[in-house]
């Protein structure tokens, strides 16, 4: 078999999504008028390896595939993407959806013995774990070959109304966005949940193969954030809302550069300076 992802727009009996996001009658007050509003989808979305049900997470219904990948690559299931032989996406019950993965036998014995079977909530990246030394993944100290030119920054920050498209409408989700260490713009993942919409940029970087990879994400710098993007090897992250303290210590221990309180112009620089150019 393959050791490629199956990608399902291949699949003739591709499963259709729910739209992320849908239309709502709202009462404005106190004017009185009556008009249309958007709210975000949010769905239960069950991660089954190799038949077994790992974990169920409430996400937006999109970028399950991407979803899926990134998790189990920060969450050290997989070590690299080619341990996912198999990927699929299907309806299940309670209007939510299935993704079914075949994972190398190896990581599959390994991910058996991580006992860890919970049921993730919007906006939690450890509900259900079973004790608290299950929360600390081991992160490696990272290498220092990312840089970001700073005089790219602002241009950066702007592309948050071009990703978050879901966003703009009901005002519920939260973005992540990858750019190259010159400030080009890669890609953006986009979801209710700040941790899924990080793994959901970490599954496409891996699906396109990205070397160079900063991340800016719209929500605020979490220990678990931190910890899901040194996992992948993420150099540089920057987040619209404040660290941490824990998310900081992490930071500072793995080497990752850490800027928080991002805003058009300016931003708090934490740690690992010297990865940042045009200062």
């Amino acid at each position: 078999m393959s050791n490629e992802p199956t990608m399902n727009e291949a699949d003739p009996e591709e499963t259709v999504l729910v739209p992320p996001s849908r239309p709502v009658p709202i009462i404005r007050w106190p004017s009185g008028k009556r008009e249309e509003d958007h709210v975000g989808e949010e769905v239960p979305i069950s991660l089954v390896y190799n038949g077994i049900s790992h974990v169920v997470m409430m996400a937006s219904p999109d970028m399950l595939e991407e979803f899926a990948i990134g998790f189990s690559l920060s969450e050290k299931i997989i070590p690299d993407i080619s341990h996912i032989y198999d990927i699929s996406v299907h309806e299940g019950c309670s209007c939510g959806y299935i993704v079914d993965l075949e994972i190398s036998p190896r990581c599959f014995f390994k991910l058996k013995d991580l006992r860890r079977s919970m049921v993730g909530r919007t906006g939690c990246g450890i509900c259900g774990v079973e004790s608290l030394e299950a929360v600390n993944l081991p992160v490696e100290k990272l290498a220092h070959s990312a840089y970001f030119r700073m005089s790219r920054y602002s241009s950066a920050m702007e592309k948050f109304r071009e990703v978050q498209k879901i966003g703009a409408k009901t005002g519920s989700t939260h973005a992540m966005m990858a750019f190259d260490y010159e400030g080009n713009f890669l890609g953006g993942a986009e979801d209710v949940g700040r941790h899924v919409a990080m793994d959901k940029l970490l599954g496409l970087r891996a699906k396109l193969g990205w070397k160079e990879c900063v991340i800016f994400m719209s929500s605020r710098a979490s220990y678990e954030m931190v910890q899901k993007a040194a996992v992948c090897g993420v150099e540089i992250l920057f987040a619209v809302s404040a660290p941490t303290n824990r998310a900081l210590s992490l930071a500072k221990e793995c080497g990752l550069t850490l800027c928080a309180f991002c805003r058009e112009g300016r931003a708090n620089i934490y740690c690992g300076e010297e990865r940042l150019l045009d200062l």
